[in-house]
């Protein structure tokens, strides 16, 4: 079965309803050699998280260390036009995770920030490309593509030589959902990207967390609503080292040590 979706992925550039769809009627495409690694729905070490997903990728093409993708990890996520606050925030919340995996999209803004802080302070990170790994996109991230392989990880369903076409990005979100315990969410407007993903870690009954933002301001009137509608609020990044009840706790015990 492992050649047929290959086979199938390659005639279809990894479109997924095209492969199910091949699966289904037997199509057992011709499958050329090819040097890109990768691993399917029906091979033991594809990643068991990804099982959970209502849509499971039938493939994935890889680069650098899968044993990543079964560690604790915090998705790190967030607009492609960063602005000052939400980057620096990325980076002293990657200092906080620094026993943990960190996996984001490879866009520009957040996700390059926190692949890059994560590559310095962090147990290690997991790209997710919505483009074949030969195609890197955007060009300014094109170092990730080259770095993350030699000891992190680079993944993606789509084979090599398929472009970065849109609908490839919100389709990818569910993937960086899946491999996270927790989605951080460092800045959203209201039709933001990111909204895809956290909507994906509520299915998966994964935590979200936001970075809260001056009343008014567009940049973060996304993570303010998700606030506002029971999400957790980031206030300082050592928050994200305890669970939310803990957190909680230590909140009233504060409290109740103030003198007023």
């Amino acid at each position: 079965m492992q050649k047929q979706i290959l086979g199938l992925a390659l005639k279809y550039q990894g479109e997924w309803e095209k492969i199910t769809l091949g699966l289904k009627q037997g199509e057992k495409p011709p499958c050329p050699a090819i040097s890109e690694k990768y691993v399917t729905w029906a091979d033991a070490q594809y990643p068991a998280l990804f099982r959970q997903l209502r849509y499971p990728p039938w493939i994935l093409f890889y680069r650098g260390d899968l044993s990543l993708a079964d560690l604790p990890a915090t998705g790190i996520v967030g607009s492609r036009k960063a602005c000052r606050y939400g980057l620096t925030m990325t980076e002293r919340c990657c200092a906080a995770l620094k026993d943990e995996v960190i996996v984001s999209g490879l866009a520009l803004g957040i996700d390059g920030a926190a692949h890059r802080a994560a590559l310095r302070m962090c147990r290690g990170t997991i790209g997710i490309a919505g483009c074949g790994l030969d195609r890197p996109y955007p060009a300014y991230n094109r170092d990730l593509y080259e770095e993350l392989p030699k000891a992190n990880l680079l993944l993606s369903e789509y084979p090599p030589h398929t472009p970065p076409l849109k609908h490839h990005f919100p389709w990818r979100n569910r993937l960086i959902a899946a491999l996270s315990d927790r989605i951080v969410v460092m800045q959203a407007g209201f039709h933001s990207g990111t909204m895809l993903t956290v909507n994906e870690a509520l299915e998966l009954n994964r935590e979200v967390w936001c970075l809260p933002y001056p009343a008014m301001n567009k940049e973060g009137e996304g993570c303010n609503l998700l606030i506002s509608q029971g999400a957790e609020i980031l206030l300082e990044p050592a928050q994200l080292t305890r669970g939310p009840g803990q957190w909680t706790q230590a909140c009233k015990n504060r409290v109740k040590s103030m003198k007023f």
